[in-house]
């Protein structure tokens, strides 16, 4: 049953409220996504929140789809004032639903290469809303996933969670150290390519085999040396202007695109 909430210093809001800190997602295993169009997504993608807190006054069918399957499994459905979800949010013009979720994914185990023919690899990426952009970029390219690398942004953090506009629901997350995952990488079928200023081939020349693992490196220092020479392949994008590189998040949008769109030309001449 839905139950009404009106004081900040409910026990329960604070516990939200402290979600939007790493320490805190950690201890309660739980993170926090905003409105409803990523909380529907959510649901779709079979993910439903453990506690969901909507704004009195700002009922929607696609809510009461939402209210519906939440307590259906049990969840915690919240009525309260958009002021607190404000508060919760700490944003000016908030969203009138939150939903907090169980933390979800693992390691390179848990994931089936042979899933999907793209997979992209972030490594020590430190700006979490590059992370989700990332992870919204996998799903609009039909990615497996991501795999983070080494010490990354947290990808349930609010800001990751915002810039994924839902798909760190649709999308496999796993996180390894770099000697695991080549490891792994290298038991099954994989191409790893990465994004680098040292590298002599234009990303349009390759022909990429399936799966290919795209890897881009750290917003400021790119690629160690020892990670560069492990790659299948180096490619490089053209840079024109005065700019001498792309941010990461756009740069794995650029290469993600290209792989695909190399297997669509190939489907089309097959056809």
């Amino acid at each position: 049953m839905t139950r009404q909430i009106t004081a900040f210093s409910n026990p329960l809001i604070k516990q939200i409220r402290g979600l939007r800190e790493k320490k805190n997602r950690r201890a309660e295993g739980l993170f926090l996504a905003e409105g409803l169009r990523i909380l529907t997504e959510a649901r779709e993608a079979g993910r439903l929140p453990e506690v969901l807190l909507f704004a009195s006054g700002h009922r929607h069918p696609l809510l009461d789809a939402l209210i519906a399957a939440t307590e259906a499994a049990g969840g915690d459905v919240v009525e309260t004032t958009a002021d607190i979800i404000g508060k919760v949010t700490a944003k000016d013009n908030p969203q009138t639903v939150i939903g907090a979720y169980r933390m979800f994914g693992g390691g390179l185990d848990d994931l089936d290469r042979g899933a999907a023919p793209l997979w992209i690899v972030a490594q020590a990426l430190r700006d979490p809303g590059n992370i989700g952009t990332i992870l919204r970029t996998g799903d609009a390219v039909g990615a497996g996933g991501l795999i983070l690398i080494d010490e990354c942004a947290d990808p349930f953090s609010v800001e990751a969670v915002r810039a994924s506009m839902g798909a760190i629901f649709t999308q496999k997350v796993a996180a390894a150290a770099w000697p695991d995952f080549v490891r792994w990488l290298r038991q099954g079928p994989g191409e790893l390519v990465g994004t680098s200023l040292k590298a002599t081939h234009d990303y349009q020349e390759p022909r990429y085999q399936a799966p290919t693992f795209i890897l881009v490196g750290n917003e400021q220092a790119g690629l160690p040396a020892a990670y560069e020479a492990e790659c299948d392949l180096l490619v490089k994008m053209p840079m024109l202007g005065k700019a001498d590189s792309l941010n990461a998040a756009v740069a794995t949008a650029v290469m993600a695109y290209e792989v695909i769109n190399q297997r669509r030309r190939i489907g089309f001449s097959a056809g």
